[in-house]
């Protein structure tokens, strides 16, 4: 860990956005975290690229651990954070990347890769595929308290998280996160509650590791991760008819909750994905939880690796 620098690169609004990087390669790939992560849920990945000869960076999202917030987090947004990778990349001279994005991270790595085409060489996404600009459907068919409904009604989760600390926040949601099941609340529950402090982390997670989420959570808190992603879903992407034409790779664990959305497992395995990705190869692990990349580094860290040997 020690080996992996960190800097810090302006971005639109002044704002100081944190990127974590090591190796130097000239071949780059950017590491898009998703939530409760941050850019050391990359930490396996990152090294092990660095190793072979790449060269890896790992932003945090503005509002997002040492990285700035906005001043208004409320009016933060997907396309602020397409700008900011299009900032960072500009700073340090990287002309272009393989995009390899983790849960919501999938949408600013696809986008990015449609907004940007003459920067991006590659897309690998963990536990989410493209989803195309639409309206989001499978929360219609979904109970009340189906935790994005829960996120995305103004002040709830803000009032829910706000009973503990930063700390106890991501626990609970690694512990949820990992398990095979949606996470849905009963009508008097609050998401927090569905985790009884006595659980344990899963094996793969030290409490070192969640130490070092709940030093970052605490230093920029809740109010920009829950703005983006989940009050954002409906942004308006500006695209119509994407198609994404360069190669990509679906990692998707068969044990993660994201394949029981409503909707989703058929999108997948009947591979109407590729109507959108015509390049996309599809990789299923059979043990795979929502966080893939920190349960089975080793198997990732070679996935990745024989991706990016194909299409350097």
């Amino acid at each position: 860990m020690d080996q992996i620098q960190h800097v810090f690169v302006q971005v639109q609004g002044a704002l100081q956005i944190h990127v974590a990087q090591i190796g130097t390669g000239s071949n780059v790939v950017l590491f898009l975290h998703g939530f409760p992560e941050i850019w050391y849920s990359w930490r396996h990945q990152m090294i092990a690229l660095a190793n072979a000869g790449f060269r890896a960076i790992a932003p945090d999202y503005r509002g997002y651990g040492l990285s700035d917030a906005p001043a208004e987090p409320s009016k933060a947004t997907y396309a602020d954070l397409i700008g900011d990778l299009l900032q960072i990349l500009d700073t340090l001279h990287i002309p272009k990347v393989f995009l390899v994005g983790k849960d919501f991270g999938a949408m600013p790595a696809y986008y990015f890769a449609l907004k940007h085409p003459e920067r991006a060489l590659g897309v690998v996404t963990l536990g989410v595929p493209f989803m195309p600009p639409e309206p989001i459907k499978f929360q219609s068919h979904l109970p009340e308290g189906f935790y994005i409904s829960r996120w995305q009604e103004p002040g709830r989760a803000e009032s829910d998280f706000g009973r503990f600390d930063a700390k106890t926040v991501v626990r609970n949601i690694y512990i949820l996160f990992s398990r095979s099941e949606v996470p849905i609340a009963e009508e008097n529950q609050e998401i927090m509650d569905l985790v009884d402090s006595s659980t344990p982390l899963p094996p793969w997670f030290t409490e070192e590791d969640l130490a070092a989420y709940g030093d970052l959570y605490k230093k920029s808190g809740f109010d920009t991760a829950l703005k983006v992603p989940y009050r954002s879903l409906g942004e308006d992407w500006g695209i119509k008819d994407p198609k994404v034409e360069i190669p990509a790779l679906l990692i998707m664990g068969e044990k993660d909750y994201v394949l029981k959305f409503p909707g989703i497992e058929e999108y997948v395995r009947s591979e109407k994905v590729k109507d959108y990705v015509p390049k996309l190869e599809i990789i299923y692990l059979a043990e795979g939880s929502h966080f893939v990349q920190e349960q089975s580094p080793e198997e990732i860290n070679q996935l990745l690796l024989n991706f990016l040997s194909k299409h350097t």
